[in-house]
Parts: structure tokens; sequence; C-alpha cells
């Protein structure tokens, strides 16, 4: 693998679960996460962690995969949305927990979603493999963007 190629595939994801990380753990202690209303559709905490491991794992594998069967050209322009996604990833967590704004993170939320789409079809075009890898992301990302909803509606007096 090219440099360029190991730092996006494991940088990118990395880099986001840091940064997500920070606002993530004093955002899900915060008394402000604690009193929302959830809904039903709301897994248990210990789900969280367990999950975007894995996912971030699944995308970095998915990218690095994809990456060597892609042309240059194509892998710039990978490597130019996958920034955006792990970008968009980490800024819904400060939108979110940082700056506890529900009814915005929901924008954030829609378009991490379907950048992930975007993402899972790119990678699937080259490889089966790192399609098959990268669909469980945009799949929890488009979970997250209907529980980010569902938060804001059994909350609608808090912005």
């Amino acid at each position: 693998m090219e440099p360029r190629e190991i730092v996006s595939s494991v940088g990118l994801p990395l880099g986001a679960a840091v940064l997500g990380s920070v606002a993530t753990a004093s955002g899900t202690n915060s008394l402000w996460y604690r009193t929302l209303k959830k809904p039903a559709i709301q897994p248990p905490p210990v789900v969280f962690p367990i999950a975007w491991t894995v996912l971030y794992a699944q995308s970095a594998l998915a990218s690095g995969i994809a990456q060597k069967e892609m042309s240059e050209e194509e892998a710039a322009a990978f490597r130019r949305k996958f920034f955006v996604n792990m970008a968009l990833n980490a800024g819904w967590c400060w939108s979110f927990f940082g700056a506890k704004k529900v009814a915005p993170s929901i924008l954030v939320a829609g378009a991490l979603a379907a950048s992930s789409i975007d993402l899972t079809r790119s990678v699937g075009k080259v490889s089966t493999r790192a399609g098959a890898l990268m669909a469980p992301y945009a799949a929890w990302t488009s979970f997250a963007t209907v529980l980010n909803a569902a938060i804001w509606r059994k909350n609608p007096r808090r912005p």
C-alpha cells in the first residue's frame, strides 16, 4: 500500500474516533444527556463503543481494499470523500454532545448517512468485499440519523 492509502485508510477513521470520543465521553455522562427522553429504539449504552470500534475498523479495511483496486484519480477522489465523511462523523459528536444541539445534529447525521451510502457505493464498484465491509457503516449511520430525529421528537423543547 502507498503511504497515502495507509494514512487515509487508518488515519482518517482513527482521527474521527479520537476527536469524536472527546465530545462523546463527556457528553454521555452529562446531566443534559442523561435527562433527555430516549426512544424505544435507543440501544443500551454498551452497544455504542463496541459498534463504533467495529465500524471504524471495517471502514478502514474497506478503504484499503478499495484503494488498491482504484486508479490514482479514483483513489484521490475517494480519499477526499472519506475525509469529508470522517469529518462529518466527528462533527456530529461535537454538534450533538459538545454543543448539545439535538435538532441541528439531525442535519449533520443525515449528511453523514448520505456520505456513508455514497462511500459504500464507491468501494462496492471496485470490490464487493470492500462494499460488504462498508455497508454496515452506512446502515448504522442511517440508523443514527433516525435515532437522532427520534430523540428530538421526544424532546421538542431542547434545541
